[in-house]
């Protein structure tokens, strides 16, 4: 016998409505009363940016409301909130207006993230919204009036239309400031805005500068809305423009600032080279070193550099059984950042002077004089065999480290 199909009553039908309707938002504003909560996200009208609660990477504890581009298979993310302020999962969370007119991520009912407006009545109307905008830009609006815009307040990414500079109503500097890693949104080592002492200083000279008594700034457009471009100061310190081509193309890369990664300064910590060879890895350790954070590193974020895999014997320069710290030679690197120049006439003379001295980490000698270095080494980079950039110097290391050699 076969089954019959029974209609759906009416009210789990409308029920089934509203809790879809509940959980993707879907709309582009947020009004006062309303919240957006986990799961929840805001769409702008023509569908090219989305806004919501979400976790980089494998993290299953640190939460934050960005923006996103809607349409990518890969999340690309263009903002983000409170990416100094992660929100962890053990209690709920939401996005609304407050009392005050300020907008604020909650988690178990305490003040994580807020816009942080002066006092005043006004921004406490009713008639308060925050609007997603098809720019990317997130604004908090009281009719027509902006009271406050993320385009204000970048992290990593500008986007067309948004200012790079100072606003100097509200002493506030809008600059691009790099991911810690590829994980975490917090600020990493790397910023890129205008000089704030006041000069129209930026190392990207064009018309789109401004300056009035309010405020200096550069912004840019794009010749047609439907193009979707950005500029980004990524993990490596250079700041790049991308620009999406459908098709085969996806984002090509228009412009990069330093042209070569390994002229961003201090790129790989200390003790640490970055490698002209694009085919390497970006960044590896002296011989005789560790990175200071396996996890780190795995991400791209060498700040922490590397560390000694032996610790110097320095005093006496000997160890329990005489050994004596060493020196390996150091080829087809630059020389390390900030070398002191010394009086000496020979090679044998500078490798003594910087033995005889703690701190000394490395010496150079050639036929103009004796370069010692002190504490970290800085900036290193490791050319490719034959390059004629490449000078040679001499690393300290432990005497068991250099037996292993």
């Amino acid at each position: 016998m076969g089954t019959r199909s029974k209609p759906l009553p009416w009210w789990l039908f409308l029920s089934a409505m509203l809790l879809f309707s509940y959980k993707t938002h879907g709309a582009d504003t947020l009004s006062a009363g309303q919240s957006l909560s986990r799961g929840q996200t805001l769409l702008s009208q023509g569908g090219i940016f989305e806004l919501g609660f979400f976790s980089p990477g494998k993290s299953d504890n640190r939460f934050y409301i960005g923006i996103w581009y809607k349409n990518f298979v890969s999340r690309i993310t263009v903002w983000v909130a409170n990416r100094n302020i992660p929100i962890s999962n053990r209690y709920p969370w939401e996005l609304k207006i407050a009392k005050d007119g300020n907008l604020v991520i909650l988690s178990d009912s305490k003040i994580i993230w807020s816009t942080d407006l002066p006092s005043n009545s006004s921004n406490t109307s009713s008639s308060l919204e925050a609007v997603l905008l098809d720019s990317g830009n997130f604004v908090l609006r009281d009719g027509a009036a902006v009271i406050w815009q993320s385009f204000d307040h970048p992290t990593d990414t500008w986007l067309p239309g948004a200012k790079l500079g100072l606003n100097k109503l509200a002493k506030q500097a809008q600059q691009l400031t790099s991911w810690r890693n590829s994980e975490n949104p917090s600020s990493g080592m790397f910023s890129v805005g205008t000089d704030l002492n006041g000069s129209t200083q930026f190392f990207i000279q064009w018309n789109g500068y401004v300056s009035n008594e309010n405020e200096n700034y550069f912004t840019y457009s794009v010749y047609n809305i439907s193009i979707l471009s950005r500029f980004i100061l990524d993990l490596s310190g250079q700041f790049m423009q991308l620009t999406w081509k459908d098709g085969e193309w996806g984002w090509i890369l228009f412009l990069v600032k330093p042209r070569q990664r390994c002229d961003v300064y201090a790129l790989c910590g200390a003790f640490g080279h970055c490698n002209i060879d694009q085919n390497l890895p970006m960044c590896e350790c002296l011989q005789g070193f560790e990175p200071r954070s396996l996890e780190e590193t795995s991400l791209s974020d060498w700040s922490g550099g590397c560390v000694r895999g032996t610790t110097l014997q320095c005093r006496n320069n000997t160890s329990d059984n005489g050994d004596q710290d060493g020196f390996i030679q150091m080829h087809s690197m630059s020389l390390p950042e900030n070398p002191q120049s010394l009086p000496i006439g020979s090679a044998k003379e500078c490798k003594l002077a910087c033995l005889n001295k703690c701190s000394c980490t490395a010496y150079a000698y050639n036929g103009s004089g004796c370069s010692i270095w002190d504490g970290d080494l800085l900036n290193l980079r490791k050319f490719s065999d034959g390059d004629s950039g490449e000078q040679n110097f001499y690393l300290r290391l432990a005497a068991s480290e250099i037996k292993g050699l």
